[in-house]
């Protein structure tokens, strides 16, 4: 199992001193390059106060000049508040600036917020996300084409240049539903799975995605994304990282998201309570054992790693700097 970084680039609770939080994540991703991570992966949101920057493409553009094996890519751009055109550009030219290591993973949103912003009906998501997926394709396949949907109609278009990956970059759909999940295996090229929910929801959600994907002819390709972090103890784990996870934790409740719903009052959202079969927390040889059992549970082919929250801000970057070499150091020579 491959790991790559998930970065959050905000600064709460003003979005102050943000090009210093850039050249953090820039330093974070140079390490990780050099310690035998795979990828890094930014995401999208729109008008947060914490500064959460909205253009992924742009910051993975930043770290992709200044690795030269790290992949890079987004999880996730919002795909409905985008054209698809305008889209396929600028990831090709990423594709090309990169020299073949961008990865478009895409998602729904989540956020009325979002959608506000851009004049777009979050009703409409879903027959916006559809049809955008097949415009993105046909934008790469290198041939000229026409397209004559509910939302989008495009008459005699041939997208230059052509990507470096072939046939396209990998488009990666993110999901946290059943439905969701059996969506990118009908029209994706990979899943990624929520951070935030138990390894028997995330089972449950890539066989959905495995028979859906099976189903059209297509190799599954389950990638996982987990909040984990890696100490030199399991106490000063959650010193560093428990009130980080518990932050966005109470985030998430407070927006309705699924795998929240059993929990009734903010009051139940403790560590002691969600830690279980959700967190990978502690010293190496637990974090390892913990690694292993998602892997072989999973089946999945790489691990996205949330070590930075952006409703808090934290861990610092002296300690995401720290638990990135110890990740490199004991957990990814032995995982295969």
């Amino acid at each position: 199992m491959k790991f790559g970084i998930y970065s959050s680039i905000a600064n709460p609770p003003r979005g102050e001193d943000l090009p210093r939080c850039v050249d953090e994540v820039i330093e974070e991703s140079q390490l990780a390059e050099q310690a035998g991570f795979d990828s890094c992966f930014f995401g999208e949101h729109h008008q947060d106060k914490d500064g959460f920057l909205p253009s992924p493409l742009i910051v993975c553009a930043a770290v992709a000049a200044s690795t030269t094996k790290l992949r890079v890519g987004t999880s996730v751009i919002l795909l409905p508040l985008h054209h698809p055109v305008r889209l396929a550009e600028d990831v090709v030219t990423l594709d090309i600036v990169s020299k073949g290591r961008v990865t478009l993973g895409v998602g729904l949103g989540y956020q009325p917020a979002d959608f506000r912003a851009f004049g777009v009906n979050m009703a409409d998501r879903v027959e916006l996300f559809e049809e955008k997926i097949d415009i993105l394709r046909k934008c790469w396949s290198g041939q000229e084409f026409s397209y004559d949907g509910k939302h989008h109609q495009i008459e005699n278009l041939r997208v230059r240049p052509d990507p470096v990956q072939s046939p396209h970059p990998p488009i990666w759909i993110g999901a946290s539903a059943p439905v969701s999940a059996r969506r990118a295996g009908t029209i994706g090229d990979a899943l990624v799975t929520t951070p935030s929910t138990t390894l028997e929801n995330t089972t449950r959600l890539i066989n959905e995605y495995r028979q859906a994907a099976e189903a059209a002819n297509k190799t599954p390709t389950p990638i996982i994304m987990r909040d984990a972090w890696v100490a030199s103890s399991r106490k000063e784990a959650e010193e560093v990282y428990g009130p980080e996870v518990l932050a966005a934790y109470r985030y998430y409740w407070q927006n309705g998201l699924a795998e929240f719903k059993s929990i009734k009052d903010e009051s139940e959202l403790t560590l002691d309570r969600i830690a279980k079969d959700r967190l990978i927390m502690g010293d190496p040889e637990e974090c390892l054992t913990e690694f292993q059992r998602w892997s072989e549970g999973t089946g999945a082919e790489s691990c996205l790693l949330r070590l930075r929250h952006a409703h808090s801000g934290g861990p610092s970057h002296a300690q995401i700097m720290k638990t990135i070499d110890l990740i490199g150091n004991r957990i990814i020579p032995y995982m295969g």
